[in-house]
């Protein structure tokens, strides 16, 4: 059995802010050693269930914060970017399940550094439906018809995995104060939390389905001022909706969906104020 782990980093515990996920800033070193930390307490405990193979995908920023020195020897790594398929590279039909890990809410919504993808996205629409990263990546998983057996992060996220995808096992390490404050599980104890979670959601993964993507999904993007639509409008097949900062794209499957959201997103970033 092979499981597939995405690992954000904002919602992996203790960590409340900026200066943790930015590899800038003051905290990101001990944030680095705790996501690793948290990776191999869910890696050990998927071994004990059973599995046979487990891949990890770095999915935050770089996606280069795991330590590979420190990782459990067993797992496999992906690391660093550009990636095709970003947060859940190398995801394909092989895998009886995946398992978002230090995962947070969506833009616009309560919880801790809840975004989307970049801090100019509002929504992120699939057929009018609004989705964060979890969506998204759940709806990329679903393409390959694997299950997201459990999402690991803060409360807010938990309550949206549980929304999106009915039965799921949610694991919470930190409560939302605020975006920017938390009430936190230590790495320890959070650890315990995982483990056990962990081997529930492995029980539980044939009473899952996929979260099943629709065929030729129309993907729109709501950015927080027009310079990002501008930008994003760039990619061929893709228009702003008159008088809004949305843009859309009429996509074949969710993958080119998911990929063209890279695309857009990447290109809005290059809008020189906001």
């Amino acid at each position: 059995m092979k499981l597939f782990l995405s690992v954000d980093m904002e919602g992996i515990t203790g960590l409340p802010d900026d200066t943790y996920v930015d590899s800038s800033k003051l905290n990101y070193d001990r944030a680095r050693r705790i996501m690793t930390g948290e990776t191999n307490y869910v890696i050990e405990a998927a071994y004990e269930s059973g599995c046979e193979e487990v891949l990890v995908n770095d999915s935050h920023s770089k996606m280069n914060n795991i330590m590979i020195e420190e990782l459990h020897p067993e797992a496999q790594l992906i690391t660093g970017d550009v990636k095709p398929l970003s947060m859940v590279q190398s995801l394909d039909e092989s895998y009886a399940g995946a398992m978002f890990i230090g995962y947070h809410a969506r833009a616009g919504q309560r919880g801790v550094m809840s975004h989307s993808m970049i801090f100019g996205v509002r929504n992120f629409y699939i057929n009018d439906v609004a989705v964060g990263e979890l969506g998204f990546n759940a709806y990329v998983a679903g393409h390959f018809g694997v299950p997201v057996l459990m999402v690991a992060g803060d409360d807010c996220a938990a309550r949206e995995a549980e929304a999106l995808i009915p039965g799921i096992t949610t694991a919470v390490v930190k409560e939302t104060i605020s975006r920017s404050a938390v009430k936190s599980l230590t790495p320890k104890k959070a650890g315990e939390v995982l483990q056990q979670k962990v081997k529930e959601a492995l029980a539980n993964k044939d009473n899952l389905k996929p979260l099943t993507p629709p065929e030729n999904p129309v993907l729109k993007i709501e950015f927080t001022n027009y310079g990002e639509a501008e930008w994003a409008s760039l990619m061929p097949g893709v228009e702003i909706l008159p008088g809004t900062t949305t843009v859309r794209y009429e996509a074949e499957n969710i993958i080119e969906a998911y990929q063209a959201m890279l695309v857009m997103t990447e290109l809005a970033m290059r809008t020189s104020f906001s």
